[in-house]
């Protein structure tokens, strides 16, 4: 099974478990909403890099009514959710069944964000990507990145494993799905945070930061100059 297959298969009870597998649940995304600095009512144009069922970009549409959204995602039954939860809000995304690392992308977006996803690429391909983020940001543009993070340090690393093994026991996920979760991440290639800011700095971005960060899950990201 690829990690397109593996997600697809999760689609169905996805959205369901994201408040028990990301116990920090409700701080780190409305940090990753909050951070967005636009007028509420901006006409924005935003693209979502491995949307999957569009539980961040819903988010950020509620909240940004005007906002126009351009969906890309390997995983055609995680994006068809996507599509259902803009409907129910009357929207209608553009949507790219794609690899994002690879596919052309428009070049004119007032904000790049992503959920979660960018941990399952390789050190060199976050740093591409990072480099294809800016280029494809309006000058003045905003990428807004919530993912999880390697610990700086293995003894680090271990703590935050832990951590989050007995945050999500203590709220009550079932060992069959631990045991799908756990398979999912078999997936994952998460680089430090530390790293992750440097390569954002060296690829042109400004006023990088990491607005939020408990443990493994991290809120960071940075601007296209002016």
């Amino acid at each position: 099974m690829n990690i397109q297959q593996a997600f697809n298969a999760a689609a169905a009870d996805y959205d369901k478990l994201r408040r028990t597998l990301i116990p920090c649940f409700d701080d780190f995304y409305r940090t990753a909403v909050e951070v967005i600095p636009s007028e509420r009512n901006a006409p924005l144009k935003v693209l979502d890099l491995g949307a999957g069922t569009g539980l961040y970009s819903g988010m950020v549409q509620a909240v940004f009514p005007n906002a126009e959204f351009t969906l890309i995602d390997l995983a055609t039954e995680m994006l068809e959710k996507a599509i259902a939860r803009f409907s129910h809000m009357g929207k209608y995304p553009k949507i790219l069944i794609d690899d994002y690392l690879e596919t052309d992308l428009e070049s004119d977006y007032d904000l790049v964000i992503s959920g979660l996803s960018i941990h399952h690429l390789s050190d060199p391909d976050k740093q591409r990507l990072y480099q294809r983020i800016y280029h494809t940001l309006t000058p003045g543009g905003m990428f807004v990145n919530a993912e999880q993070v390697l610990g700086k340090t293995p003894h680090l690393e271990k703590q935050y494993r832990q951590q989050w093994l007995d945050s999500i026991r203590a709220l009550g996920i079932s060992e069959e799905d631990l045991s799908a979760a756990l398979k999912r991440m078999e997936y994952d290639r998460m680089a430090p945070l530390g790293s992750q800011l440097d390569w954002l700095e060296a690829a042109g971005f400004q006023d990088v930061d990491c607005w939020y960060k408990n443990f493994s899950f991290a809120v960071f990201g940075g601007r296209r100059p002016i």
